[in-house]
């Protein structure tokens, strides 16, 4: 994706996603003014074919989209659309109007299809559903839905009649695989933005006299968030570098467990640096950390995607060469 198109995109949200409105939609207030700005933009159809009344670009092309989700924190479903609607496409079947969010379902004992931890699912109008081997798109609106975790998460469930006759997505998809990629690209967002936040509050808090920021211990801490936010945006962009519909298994791995292995860090060390006043709700710094804890548990924290990769060198007839290296890593942005 182009600057100009990158442009636009924090444009708009710049304008119609500040923190109050943040801070509104978490409180339970309506998401449609926002999610009618981002509907009429017509950026959560980037990746459906232009055929078909899309951009037609890649999943390396909306990696800013992505990233800016994480960067204003974006309380609606604009990167789950985005990547559902171009994966429904792909797939032949009709989008339907409206944010649509990602589930991993099963059969509970009660005849229901239970979906738990489905992200964003309070803000979604349907969720597509992996279960078995299938996926189903499933309104919320025929859903049992609770709150789970995260104000904006939800656990849901659906009648077994539901299930049965919600629309069929053809071919199998990993979904997993997906909202790992598309939380990789929010987290790498979220960490720069939080990282930028913390070194402004560091050149303007005074101390003794002086900006904090001045102090060796100070720019130790700042540093290593540094070092941490940018080495996760670069793994986050080599997990989308693909042309496919669903990205390579092994990128994603290596890019959601960078990402998620900086948010501990990187928020842990921007609550050290701000004080109290990083914990508090007036403070806009607890927009961003929370969603880095959030996003790192989501789709598979660093230890399960670790073991993808781990798995995958056992399992190779090769020893590991700098060859392999440079097949996930070597890429032109």
């Amino acid at each position: 994706m182009d600057d100009l198109f990158a442009d636009a995109v924090k444009a708009l949200l710049t304008d119609h996603c500040t923190p109050a409105v943040v801070r509104a939609i978490e409180a339970g207030q309506s998401r449609t003014a926002l999610w009618q700005a981002l509907e009429d933009s017509g950026f959560a159809d980037a990746l459906v074919p232009e055929s078909a009344g899309g951009s037609g670009l890649t999943l390396a092309d909306v990696y800013p989209v992505l990233e800016l989700c994480g960067t204003f924190a974006v309380p609606v479903p604009l990167g789950e659309t985005l990547l559902a609607r171009g994966l429904l496409a792909h797939a032949g079947v009709a989008a339907p109007t409206g944010p649509v969010v990602f589930g991993t379902g099963h059969m509970g004992g009660d005849g229901r299809l239970h979906a738990a931890q489905v992200r964003c699912g309070t803000q979604a109008d349907w969720v597509l559903v992996s279960c078995g081997g299938v996926s189903r798109l499933l309104s919320t609106a025929d859903a049992q839905v609770q709150v789970a975790g995260f104000c904006l998460d939800a656990q849901m469930s659906w009648p077994l009649s539901a299930w049965e006759a919600a629309q069929a997505v053809p071919g199998t998809h990993d979904l997993v695989t997906l909202q790992a990629a598309l939380y990789a690209a929010q987290l790498a967002g979220a960490l720069m933005a939080v990282f930028s936040r913390t070194l402004q509050y560091a050149n303007d808090r005074q101390q003794f006299g002086k900006p904090i920021g001045k102090f060796q211990a100070i720019q130790h801490q700042l540093s290593v968030m540094s070092e941490h936010a940018f080495a996760a945006r670069m793994a986050a962009q080599l997990g989308l570098c693909s042309a496919d519909p669903v990205p390579d298994r092994l990128r994603v791995a290596m890019a959601k467990a960078r990402t998620s292995e900086a948010a501990l860090e990187v928020a842990g060390l921007s609550h050290s640096i701000h004080g109290a006043i990083g914990f508090t709700r007036e403070f806009d710094l607890q927009l961003y950390t929370r969603r880095l804890h959030v996003w790192r548990q989501a789709a598979g924290s660093e230890s399960f995607w670790h073991d993808v990769l781990g798995q995958a060198l056992l399992d190779s007839t090769e020893p590991l060469s700098l060859d392999q290296i440079r097949t996930l890593t070597d890429t032109v942005f």
